[in-house]
């Protein structure tokens, strides 16, 4: 029987009991000898040493320290990292890709929930439902809304996806039941993609100025750092909504803010820049603002999708098999 290779877990131990089950990891002792089932908080503890000697793969999380040329010095067997979570840019450094590590990333499993809570938020955008609710709550009867809230209802609503990242893929996909047109901008997306995904390809100041909601999935890089400024902002139509479950980063929060208390638009803000505003921001009361504490990613129960999918990984891997999640060395430039 040919040896089992030695896997050490690397995570946050406050989040870990509500990450990894019991099951987890003995599924992971079936497919690895897992000489420590406690994770690593970081790479300075007393254990830390001894594992990451004889560690030949990585299973981390959210908080996995930087994986850095000194701490790979002290892991000379280890030959692969799987993330149960999305991004790997916070701890892959480029001494995992000179060593020539392979990485698995769980960012698909943690796009679905994004992608859930998006669609709802479209739905729920075009049905004015954040708007009604209030002016429900103030009149306390029932109206013609659709006089009150004129082009109030999704039929035929024009719908802009910014960016056709792995999330905006399955929003996009999530979206074709339903009776309304999807446009995208992306520079990286052809028209043969396009068409393939059965959406309309278009720059992103057109996609801007003619669609009903726009939702941001680009990813945050410094070429998309306040992607939308204050002259694209301008861009979006009266009585639009604007759908940021990507990063706050992409928007230039001051003139989003102008904006705001126009009234002009609407906002969903899932992600803001910074990641917690000041407690003197007008978007936790603007009426045209429906603001949650970035929650559309894996929360809860979610979570055990990203270890489920790094779990599969890691058993492809023991077996020769090829990786479905695998992250290369050039995809850290475009990936989130």
């Amino acid at each position: 029987m040919s040896k089992r290779l030695r896997a050490v877990l690397v995570l946050v131990p406050a989040i870990a009991p509500g990450i990894l089950r019991p099951d987890h990891t003995e599924r992971l002792r079936t497919l690895c000898e897992v000489p420590d089932a406690e994770p690593l908080p970081n790479f300075e503890e007393p254990r830390a040493g001894a594992l990451l000697a004889g560690a030949e793969i990585l299973l981390t999380g959210w908080g996995c320290p930087p994986l850095s040329k000194e701490v790979l010095e002290r892991a000379p067997e280890l030959r692969a990292v799987f993330h149960a979570a999305g991004t790997v840019k916070n701890h892959v450094t480029d001494a995992c890709w000179d060593r020539g590590l392979v990485v698995s990333s769980a960012a698909s499993a943690n796009a679905l929930p994004v992608a859930e809570y998006t669609l709802a938020a479209i739905l729920f955008a075009n049905k004015r439902v954040f708007q009604l609710q209030q002016r429900y709550r103030e009149v306390r009867q029932l109206r013609l809304w659709s006089l009150e809230v004129p082009g109030l209802g999704n039929y035929r609503k024009r719908v802009g996806i910014l960016g056709a990242s792995r999330i905006g893929r399955r929003v996009i996909e999530l979206l074709r039941p339903f009776d309304l047109e999807v446009w995208v901008s992306d520079p990286y997306l052809d028209p043969a993609a396009a068409d393939a995904l059965g959406v309309r390809l278009v720059e992103l100041d057109e996609l801007l100025s003619a669609c009903d909601v726009v939702s941001l999935h680009a990813p945050a890089l410094p070429e998309t750092r306040h992607l939308l400024d204050r002259r694209r902002l301008a861009l979006l139509r009266d009585g639009s909504t604007l759908i940021n479950t990507g990063r706050g980063s992409l928007v230039d929060s001051n003139a989003l803010e102008e904006e705001l208390e126009s009234g002009r638009i609407f906002a969903v803000i899932d992600t803001a820049e910074p990641e917690v505003l000041p407690a003197d921001s007008p978007l936790y009361e603007l009426p045209n603002v429906f603001l949650t504490p970035h929650i559309a990613g894996s929360l809860g129960d979610e979570t055990w999708r990203m270890v489920e999918l790094a779990l599969d990984e890691i058993e492809r891997f023991v077996s020769g098999e090829p990786l479905q999640h695998e992250v290369r060395r050039e995809d850290m430039e475009r990936i989130a």
